[in-house]
C-alpha cells in the first residue's frame, strides 16, 4: 500500500458532475481529491476482504450475545426500542438489509477495525462510480480497483424487488413501491439516496423518493373516532417499504417515532436498514466484538471505561456520534493529543486503543471497507492531514496491480 501523487485530471470538476457528483468541493474545500491515488496489491486486497467477511461475522455474533442476554438496556434502549430491535432481529432472515461500511486502519501488514458504519454509512457513490470512472480514464496498464458494489447492490435490489411483489401479490393492498428518504436540503446525502434510487430501478424496483419532512401520516376515523392510521407521501400514497438515510434514533426521537414502531412491529411497514442494524452502528458493540474475540488480530482492545488502556494511547468515542465529532484522542501519559466537539458530548462513551494509520505526505488515511448483503464488495479511502477523521476528510481514489 502506497501513495502515489498523481496530476488531475483536465476538467476533472466537469466529469464529476457529469456523473450527478456535485458534491466534489464541499464549502469551498476539495472533497474529492485526485492530486494522489493509494496503490495496493492483488494479497492486500485479498487481505482487506477477508478481515471484512469475518469483521461482519463477529460483529453478528456480538449482535446475537447482546439480544439473547438482555444487554440492551446496556446500550442505551428504552423497552419500546429494545422490542423493535429484537424483532428485527428474530425476522432478519426475511428482512432486506442493504449495505454497511467497516473504517479499517491498515499499516500495510494486518487491517484492524475501527467501527461498524451499519446504519446510514456515507461515501457509496464516490466509492462506487466515481472513483471507477476515474480509474477508467487514467489507463494504467494492469490496473484494477477493489470494487463490485454497484452490481452488487443492484443484484440486491432485484432481490428486495421480488420480496415486495411477493407481498403485494399477497393481498392487503401492500404496495411494492420503494419510498426513499432523507433530510434536505443536504447535498452528499440527496446524492447517495439518488443513487440508490438509480440502483433500483435498474434492479426494476419503483421507487420514489420522498424528503423526510414531506412524509406524513393519515388517519382514518369513523364517527369521530380514529380507526386507523398510515404513512403516506405527498400524493397520499401509502409508504410500505422506506429506505432511510436517517438514523435510526433520530427517527425514534421524533414526535412520530411511537408511530413508527408501531407501524414495524405490527409488520405494516418494511424499514431499510432494519432496526437491528442501530445496534450493528452502535460502537459499545466494538467492546463486545473484543470481549467475545480477546486478542484477535483484526480487532483493537475497546472498553466501556478507560482503565483496561491506563499507560497506553487510546481513543474516546462517542457511542452514537458520527463523522468523528466529539472524539478525543489521548496520548500514553493521558493528556489529550487531539479532540474535536461536535453535537455527540452527551452520548455514553467507548475506550480504543489507538490505531496505526497508514500515513504519507503529511495525510493519513482510513479504509472504508463496503459490505453488500453482508459480504465484502469493494473500498473507499478518506484522508485527513489530522488523525481524527472529520466530514472534511477528503476522498482519494485507489487501484491495485
Amino acid at each position: 500500500m502506497r501513495r502515489i501523487k498523481i496530476a488531475p485530471r483536465d476538467g476533472w470538476q466537469a466529469k464529476a458532475e457529469a456523473l450527478g457528483f456535485t458534491w466534489h468541493t464541499i464549502d469551498g474545500q476539495t472533497y474529492w481529491d485526485e492530486s494522489a491515488y493509494w496503490r495496493f496489491t492483488s494479497d492486500e486486497v485479498d487481505h482487506l476482504e477477508a478481515v471484512t467477511n469475518e469483521g461482519y461475522q463477529m460483529a453478528l455474533e456480538a449482535i446475537g450475545h447482546v439480544i439473547e442476554n438482555r444487554h440492551l438496556p446496556l446500550f442505551g434502549y428504552d423497552e419500546d426500542t429494545a422490542a423493535l430491535i429484537e424483532k428485527s432481529w428474530e425476522e432478519s432472515d426475511a428482512l432486506p438489509h442493504l449495505y454497511g461500511r467497516f473504517d479499517l486502519a491498515y499499516d500495510g501488514t494486518q487491517a484492524r477495525i475501527l467501527e461498524f458504519n451499519a446504519d446510514t454509512p456515507t461515501s457509496l457513490y464516490e466509492a462506487s462510480v466515481v472513483q471507477w470512472y476515474w480509474l477508467e480514464d487514467q489507463k494504467i496498464d494492469g490496473a484494477d480497483q477493489f470494487n463490485s458494489i454497484h452490481d452488487r447492490l443492484v443484484r440486491r435490489m432485484k432481490q428486495i424487488e421480488f420480496a415486495n411483489r411477493v407481498k403485494a401479490q399477497g393481498g392487503a393492498g401492500w404496495d411494492p413501491t420503494v419510498h426513499v428518504t432523507c433530510v434536505t436540503p443536504h447535498e452528499e446525502d440527496q446524492g447517495t439516496v439518488a443513487y440508490m434510487e438509480m440502483c433500483a430501478r435498474e434492479a426494476g424496483v419503483a421507487v420514489q423518493f420522498t424528503p423526510l419532512t414531506d412524509i406524513g401520516w393519515k388517519e382514518e376515523s369513523y364517527n369521530g373516532e380514529v380507526q386507523d392510521g398510515w404513512f403516506v407521501d405527498l400524493d397520499e400514497k401509502r409508504i410500505h417499504t422506506l429506505f432511510k438515510l436517517v438514523p435510526w434514533e433520530w427517527l425514534l426521537a421524533d414526535p412520530f417515532g411511537q408511530k413508527l414502531r408501531d407501524e414495524v412491529m405490527n409488520d405494516r411497514l418494511t424499514v431499510i436498514e432494519p432496526a437491528w442494524k442501530m445496534l450493528a452502528a452502535n460502537k459499545r458493540l466494538l467492546a463486545t466484538m473484543w470481549e467475545l474475540n480477546p486478542y484477535h488480530p483484526s480487532l483493537l482492545p475497546t472498553f466501556t471505561t478507560a482503565a483496561p488502556l491506563a499507560g497506553k494511547a487510546y481513543v474516546r468515542k462517542p457511542v452514537w456520534g458520527r463523522e468523528g465529532q466529539n472524539v478525543t484522542i489521548f496520548a500514553a501519559d493521558g493528556s489529550v493529543a487531539e479532540e474535536v466537539g461536535g453535537a455527540y458530548g452527551d452520548n455514553q462513551y467507548v475506550y480504543q486503543e489507538k490505531a496505526q494509520l497508514m500515513e504519507a505526505d503529511g495525510n493519513y488515511a482510513v479504509i472504508g471497507s463496503w459490505l453488500i448483503d453482508g459480504e465484502s464488495a469493494g473500498i473507499g479511502i478518506r484522508e485527513s492531514t489530522h488523525v481524527i477523521t472529520d466530514n472534511m476528510g477528503r476522498f482519494v481514489p485507489h487501484m491495485f496491480a
